[in-house]
């Protein structure tokens, strides 16, 4: 042992032994975001011809809408739990929840011209969710620019 460094004590072998479950863990999660996200895809290339052909076009059409937009958050979330870092960083989390209640607020406003028969308060639920929708979209946007600016103050002092 080089002089100078001591020797490892049973405390660094613990915390090697969590980081490595850690990376593990984070490895095996996002091997399995990426199959997710993968299937998803594929789910929806293969469902495409099948539904804009059949059926109700335009409800098919907002089925297949919901199902790729899903694929984004999905992506979001793989970038999120690489274990690059080892430390939980907000960002990704809200990017992922912006990209969440946009993907709503399309399938919504998709939704909206084909109401269900016998819904009779079927527009009052839309403009509202729309509204709740565009208030969380702005406040996740507001967080989102007070992280980066955060960020750019801390990099430059």
């Amino acid at each position: 042992m080089p002089s100078g460094e001591r020797p490892p004590v049973p405390r660094d072998w613990v915390a090697r032994a969590f980081t490595a479950v850690e990376d593990l863990v984070y490895a095996n999660l996002g091997l399995l975001l990426a199959v997710s996200a993968v299937v998803l895809l594929g789910t929806s290339a293969y469902e495409f011809p099948r539904t804009a052909g059949g059926g109700s076009l335009t409800g098919n059409v907002v089925a297949l809408l919901d199902k790729m937009l899903l694929v984004l958050p999905v992506v979001e979330l793989l970038y999120t739990v690489s274990f690059r870092e080892h430390a939980i960083v907000p960002e990704p989390f809200l990017l992922v929840d912006v990209i969440a209640a946009i993907r709503r607020v399309l399938v919504l406003t998709a939704e909206i011209g084909h109401p269900q028969p016998g819904d009779s308060n079927v527009f009052v639920f839309f403009v509202t969710a729309l509204a709740v929708l565009t208030v969380l979209i702005l406040l996740l946007a507001i967080s989102l620019l007070l992280l980066r600016k955060s960020a750019r103050v801390r990099a430059a002092g």
